[in-house]
This record gives structure tokens, C-alpha cells and sequence, in this order.
């Protein structure tokens, strides 16, 4: 392609191995993540056609979405959790795949482990069976989930047939507030834009306020790039992103790190690069965040209040309101602060990592969390839970109250039993708060993990900045 680039259309050209012509090519990928849950049929079909996986050296396999996070001395309660770990345990075996067990301290979420491993450098092509492998876009590489075929195709071939998306540009000036963190400022983004309103695009965040997050807010930023309706969260390699990266285990070996990092430097979009949609948000005047319905896109600052549907002049979306609001018992014009929450979660891919430990746990410490309430910590990989555990957190977490658990995607989706009881309230670091996400009847409040922690102690939504 001539002319000015964005970073998106840099790496794709780069891996472009035939254009169809029709918008769609054959790309190569550099990197491909396989966990438990999507890919038992990709394997049986390689078995079923004789093939084997072309670049086992590629592909890093863990177990994240059945994991249990209680007692792993114990055998796994649900025969379909215990089946598809069975089930990847002998596929990795069978095709000499690199596999992380349950065993392993590295095992943990792949878009934990992924980044913890070096798996995924700038200017690569990923993809992994579960749409928040958008996270390594935080890295300025393309990343995206892909389903099972798909999956089974990359395994394969160590290629993907892939539609050139279109290009959009997230500007974030300013600078965040104490109490306000990446979840908040991609929280407020989805709330603007919708779920659907980066459907079909790559979206690249660029703007002071993102260039000053550590890798972990990146990778929360790109992580939920998704929830927006965008397949890519690109995020411009830089000093932070190279800190991060060197020494990792999939990394440049130091002989060949400066090389490395002189490439990486120059993956940027062009100064005069055109994007086909720009958005402007200024990070000094955001807020706490926090959900309200079943979907990212419902969402207020927490001194806010629900929205009420008598305001809404549409009618269908009127209907619409009125449905997620009975469905999460909440009544129209109601204020935030003060909702009465059951349990907590602070885990997941999108805030597991040991930053989002530290400051929930700066929050509870030498506190205790509501009577009524149940915490759960779930560090995003075993290596985020040995460093906690070197810091200290693990104390601080038990002496308030919270469960401190095992590695895994947990309560994020109500696997392998850690999940809320119909009608529980959750506050929840999460990504997603769709009907019955973290159980039957469960209703959902997706916030930073400041804002869980505060809720845990206060027993209600509660704003973290009068707790600082």
C-alpha cells in the first residue's frame, strides 16, 4: 500500500501472504493462543484429515476458562470442565504442542500468560479461540479471537483467511485523576461509542493519557477494545512496552535485543496517515465508572444515576431500558452510590494482573469488607499469584475478608462452579455483564478494581475516591 500508514495497515501488509481482492487475504500469523475451551474440535479435525499442527513452536496452550481456583488438590467437580482439561491435556500431548498445566506456576489466563511469556512482540500477527485476545494489541501488535475452524486452520496452516478492517483513532489528552483508572477511561469509551460503534475496525489508541499507562492499563485498554464493537486495540510500541518485554521468555535473547527494539521503534502510524474515524476524549474530566445493565455500553460515572426511561423519547429503546433495568432490580433515576452489592470479583483477563491487585488491596488494607458480602481474588496467572504473595497482598486480601484463590477466568463467566446465585449483585472487575454472564438470574456491575474493593468494605457501590 503507498503512501502514509496507520500502524494497523503496517503489520497487516507485512503479513499479507495473498490479497483475495475482495477485501479479505491470506495473512500469516506469528503467534497463536489455544485454551481449553475452544479448541477440542479444531484438533479432531486435524486428526480427522491427517494433518499436523505446522508450527507447534508458534502455538502456546494453557487451561484458563475450566480451571478451578478453589482446591486443585481435589478432582474437578463438573464433568464438562474435567472433560475439555482432559481433553486438551491429550490433544497437546498428541500433536507436541507447548502446554502449560494446571500444574504449572506460568499456567494462568492466556491474556495474562501471553504477555507474561513475551509471547506476542510488536509488530506481530495473533489470534487466539476467545475474542479478548485483542489484549496483545497493548503491544502494538494485531491481535483478535477467532472460532473454532478458524482455529483449527491456523493450527494447520500457520495461516488465516482475514478481512483488512477499517481504521479508527482513539485520542486520549489529558491526565487521569487519582481514583480514575484505564477501566474507567475504556468504560467511558464504550458508553460514548456503544458496543457496535467500532464494529468492523482497528482501533489504535493514541493522546498523552495513553502513552503515560503502564502495560498493565494498556493491556486493560486494548483487552476491552473489543467490548466496543472493534476485532483490534493497537497501542503504539514504546520505551514502557520494551521495559516491559526484555528479558521475558519468549523475547529477543540479548545479542539480539537492541536490533529488536530498533525495529519496534519505528512501528508507528505515519504523522500524516488517514484514519477512517478519529474520536477525542479528555482523560482530566472522567470519573469512576460503573454499569448499570447488561451491557458495557450501560454505564455511569458513580456519583451518576440510573437512567430513567420515562427520559428516553424512543420508545423501543425505552422498552429496551426497561428490560435491563428489571432485569438487574434497579429502578429509574436511582442513584448509583449506595446499591447494596453480594459478592465481589477481582480477577479476570481484563484486571488480573498484579497492578490491579495492588490497588484493590491498597484500598482494604487495614479495612474489612461488608458482613453480608463475599470477595474473591483471583490472580490472572500462577506468577501474578507468587507475586502477590511476595508482596504481601494475599495477607492484606484474607485479613479483610476475600477469598484468595487459584489462577483462572473464574467468575468472569460462572466456570467450573464460581458463580453467583440467581438475583446476587455482583461488583466485578470483568469485561462483561450480559444476562446470565456470572450465572443464572446474576446481575452484573462491571468497575475498576479500586471501585470493587471499595464496594467490598462499604457492602454497596461506593465512590474509591472517599476511601483514598
Amino acid at each position: 500500500m503507498a503512501g502514509p500508514r496507520t500502524l494497523y495497515e503496517k503489520i497487516w501488509d507485512s503479513h499479507v501472504v495473498e490479497d483475495r481482492g475482495d477485501g479479505f487475504a491470506l495473512v500469516y500469523v506469528d503467534r497463536h493462543l489455544v485454551d481449553d475451551h475452544s479448541s477440542a474440535q479444531a484438533f479432531d479435525g486435524l486428526r480427522a484429515a491427517g494433518l499436523k499442527v505446522r508450527r507447534p513452536d508458534a502455538t502456546l496452550a494453557v487451561v484458563d476458562h475450566n480451571a478451578p481456583t478453589a482446591d486443585r488438590a481435589r478432582t474437578i467437580a463438573d464433568p464438562r470442565s474435567r472433560w475439555q482439561i482432559e481433553t486438551l491435556e491429550q490433544n497437546v500431548k498428541d500433536f507436541t504442542v507447548p502446554y502449560f498445566p494446571l500444574s504449572d506456576e506460568r499456567q494462568g489466563i492466556s491474556h495474562v500468560v501471553g504477555p507474561e511469556q513475551g509471547f506476542v512482540l510488536p509488530g506481530m500477527f495473533m489470534v487466539g479461540g476467545d475474542s479478548h485476545a485483542s489484549t496483545h494489541g497493548a503491544f502494538g501488535a494485531i491481535g483478535f479471537g477467532i472460532g473454532t475452524s478458524e482455529v483449527e486452520h491456523v493450527l494447520a496452516t500457520q495461516t488465516l483467511v482475514a478481512k483488512r478492517l477499517r481504521t479508527m483513532r482513539v485520542t486520549v489528552d489529558g491526565e487521569l485523576t487519582s481514583g480514575v483508572s484505564a477501566k474507567d477511561l475504556v468504560l467511558t469509551l464504550i458508553g460514548r461509542t456503544g458496543t457496535s460503534g467500532a464494529t468492523g475496525c482497528a482501533i489504535e489508541y493514541a493522546g498523552a493519557a495513553i502513552r503515560s499507562l503502564s502495560m498493565e492499563a494498556r493491556m486493560t485498554m486494548s483487552n476491552m477494545a473489543v467490548d466496543a464493537g472493534a476485532t483490534v486495540g493497537l497501542i503504539a510500541p514504546d520505551e514502557t512496552t520494551f521495559a516491559y518485554l526484555k528479558g521475558r521468555p519468549y523475547a529477543p535473547a540479548q545479542d539480539t535485543w537492541d536490533r529488536a527494539v530498533a525495529f519496534w521503534s519505528g512501528l508507528s502510524s505515519d504523522e500524516a496517515a488517514r484514519f477512517d474515524r478519529e474520536l477525542s476524549v479528555d482523560a482530566a474530566g472522567l470519573e469512576p465508572q460503573v454499569t448499570w445493565g447488561t451491557s458495557p455500553q450501560d454505564v455511569v460515572p458513580v456519583t451518576g444515576h440510573v437512567p430513567d426511561p420515562d427520559n428516553e423519547p424512543d420508545l423501543e429503546k425505552r422498552a429496551s431500558m426497561a428490560r435491563r433495568l428489571a432485569y438487574m432490580g434497579l429502578a429509574g433515576g436511582a442513584p448509583m452510590i449506595g446499591t447494596s452489592i453480594d459478592k465481589v470479583f477481582i480477577g479476570s483477563c481484563t484486571n488480573g494482573r498484579i497492578e490491579d491487585l495492588r490497588s484493590a488491596a491498597a484500598i482494604v488494607e487495614g479495612r474489612k469488607i461488608a458482613s453480608h458480602v463475599r470477595g474473591f481474588v483471583v490472580p490472572g496467572s500462577g506468577l501474578v499469584k507468587a507475586q502477590a504473595e511476595r508482596e504481601g497482598l494475599d495477607r492484606i486480601f484474607l485479613a479483610a475478608g476475600f477469598a484468595w484463590r487459584e489462577s483462572g477466568c473464574s467468575l468472569c463467566l460462572a466456570m467450573n462452579g464460581d458463580h453467583l446465585a440467581p438475583g446476587e449483585r455482583c461488583a466485578s472487575t470483568s469485561s462483561r455483564n450480559f444476562e446470565h454472564r456470572q450465572g443464572r438470574g446474576a446481575r452484573t456491575h462491571l468497575l475498576s478494581p479500586a471501585m470493587a474493593a471499595a464496594a467490598a468494605v462499604r457492602g454497596c457501590i461506593s465512590d474509591v475516591r472517599d476511601l483514598l
